[in-house]
């Protein structure tokens, strides 16, 4: 970036930082407390990002997303192998997996299974423009925003979102808890609201499910057509 002449940056991050949060919804102020690899990292990556900003005079933002889904009309999720929960859920119900695999059935939730905060990827998108034309204004670092809707789900409740959306039974197995996974992790977005203007527009699950379910109907086959 130096060598570039660029000396504006905003720095994918995650609410895994946060581990496994003492209050919800989890605010930037909260501890770090990571507790798998990936949050882990994207901390690790934070911290070497601000003093190098600072050394350097870079103007950065950090964006800590929450769990990202959706698509647009042309471009969505196709990962080998997929990780990701919705997508997985729309393959099982689609037929192209023979169950999803629900993980834990005896987190201290609502039904049992783990709690997640989602943001539609396209209102993901708008927030980078948002944080970029921020970074115009101003020297340095304007810190770190969660990304999201507030509006946690349990994994059986994306199940039913799916199975509302595309009109087909989910079949499901189970299986213990995975090492790294917190119980809950929904994420205050006021910040990014107040500070960025940014509102997330397709806030719902359905909405979200709906666009990802669109996108792999016309793609049947992902990438690969």
């Amino acid at each position: 970036m130096r060598a570039a002449g660029t000396s504006r940056l905003v720095f994918s991050s995650t609410a895994a930082v946060y581990g496994v949060p003492a209050q919800l919804p989890v605010s930037e102020d909260a501890a770090k407390a990571p507790i798998n690899p990936y949050g882990a990292t994207k901390l690790a990556v934070e911290h070497a990002i601000a003093t190098y900003a600072q050394a350097y005079g870079i103007s950065t933002a950090v964006l800590r997303y929450c769990n990202v889904a959706g698509a647009s009309e042309e471009i969505g999720e196709d990962h080998t192998p997929e990780t990701h929960l919705i997508p997985n859920v729309l393959f099982a119900a689609a037929g192209r997996a023979p169950a999803l695999t629900i993980y834990g059935t005896d987190f201290p939730t609502r039904d049992g299974t783990a709690i997640r905060d989602y943001v539609h990827v396209l209102d993901l998108a708008d927030a980078h423009t948002l944080a970029l034309e921020a970074l115009h204004d101003e020297e340095g670092s304007i810190g770190a925003f969660n990304l999201g809707t507030r509006d946690g789900a349990t994994v059986r409740e994306v199940v039913e979102s799916v199975e509302r959306v595309t009109g087909k039974s989910v079949p499901v197995q189970y299986a213990e808890r995975r090492p790294g996974d917190p119980p809950v992790l929904v994420a205050d977005s006021t910040r990014a609201r107040q500070g960025l203007g940014w509102e997330p527009r397709r806030s719902t699950l359905d909405e979200m499910v709906s666009s990802a379910w669109r996108w792999h109907l016309a793609h049947p086959e992902g990438y690969a057509e």
